[in-house]
């Protein structure tokens, strides 16, 4: 195992204030997005939009690491550079999504497991000599009056733990992925009880398949009502819930948590990272940090609209939404810097 370069690798992405950029969605989650958008769903325009966030002025200085699509790490800007050496050159290190996406769980009606075990260890070599030096694994959890059962949280954690083991052979940072869904009525008390209790399983797999804690990202949900709830909980409460949670869960060891917006707007997200900071503030044995997606992405796309006279001010909104979550990482964020980007 490359322990030093694992170490060196861990350093970087946790350093200062500053998080992860998710920029890995897929063909058809980004065509998704931009047909909601009004952009044209062409392999042209992905590679417009990744050339707008790569190059937008002062990126580094927000964002620590960058995970990738497989598309994306071979795209280039019009005058050729990859963008993968584009984020090099800003101090961003560039990581990539391995897994293949969910299928049904057979034997386990509404439930998934993610995909992408089979062939890992030869893509995870060429992503090394590529300079890609951390990668990602989601696995999703849905929660219902029934769900989720033993055998789908214990199924998709043991494929979690398969991937960092193979990871950290390969001389990269496995960032974990255990995504608790927010759709569905639950309570916080409910998606508490489920975030629990993956990560308990997660914790006792990546241990019974070697996997040094030291030299990983545990990426996970923050606890939150789900999506129809009636009742929303207050940020504090969700951020009390969140740190409780992973207090329980989490061993001392891991270095760092980055989470994921999962669905939350961009303000919210950061306010409850923000409430972590500030109500736990000296009590954390981990670095907490962010590795948002669309919490920092969807104003920009909403402002760009594929064209490229809006390049610039897409590129100022980007780069003032990853500042708030600085921000909210240093537990300085309040809700009026929203209003100082014009």
């Amino acid at each position: 195992m490359k322990t030093k370069e694992l170490s060196n690798t861990i350093k970087s992405l946790l350093a200062g204030d500053k998080g992860l950029l998710a920029m890995d969605e897929s063909t058809g989650t980004c065509n998704k997005r931009f047909e909601e958008a009004g952009i044209p769903q062409t392999i042209e325009y992905h590679r417009a939009y990744r050339e707008m966030i790569v190059t937008a002025p002062g990126l580094g200085k927000c964002i620590s690491g960058a995970i990738l699509f497989d598309e994306t790490i071979h795209q280039a800007t019009k005058e050729g550079v990859l963008f993968i050496d584009i984020l090099k050159k800003a101090g961003i290190v560039p990581g990539i999504k391995v897994d293949e996406g969910t299928t049904d769980l057979a034997g386990f009606p509404g439930e998934k497991i993610t995909l992408g075990l089979d062939g890992l260890k030869e893509r995870l070599a060429r992503y090394y000599q590529l300079g890609l030096r951390f990668a990602k694994w989601r696995a999703v959890i849905s929660i219902s009056s029934v769900l989720p059962g033993r055998g789908c949280i214990e199924a998709n954690m043991h494929a979690l733990a398969r991937y960092a083991a193979l990871c950290q052979e390969a001389g990269i940072v496995p960032i974990v992925e255990p995504e608790v869904l927010m759709d569905g009525p639950h309570d916080l008390k409910k998606c508490f009880d489920v975030t629990s209790r993956v990560q308990h399983v997660l914790f006792d797999q990546l241990y019974g398949q070697n996997v040094n804690l030291k030299y990983l990202i545990l990426k996970p949900n923050m606890v939150l009502p789900g999506l129809s709830n009636p009742k929303p909980a207050s940020i504090d409460k969700v951020a009390e819930a969140t740190v409780n949670c992973l207090l329980q869960s989490v061993p001392a060891m891991v270095p760092g948590i980055a989470f994921l917006s999962g669905g939350q707007s961009a303000e919210l997200a950061t306010a409850h990272l923000n409430a972590m900071h500030v109500n736990f503030k000296g009590k954390l044995p981990w670095a907490l940090t962010f590795s948002f997606a669309r919490a920092i992405q969807q104003p920009a796309m909403e402002l760009w609209k594929g064209k490229d006279e809006n390049v610039a001010v897409a590129q100022k909104m980007l780069y003032h939404r990853a500042s708030l979550d600085n921000a909210a990482r240093r537990g300085e964020y309040t809700p009026e810097m929203e209003r100082v980007f014009v």
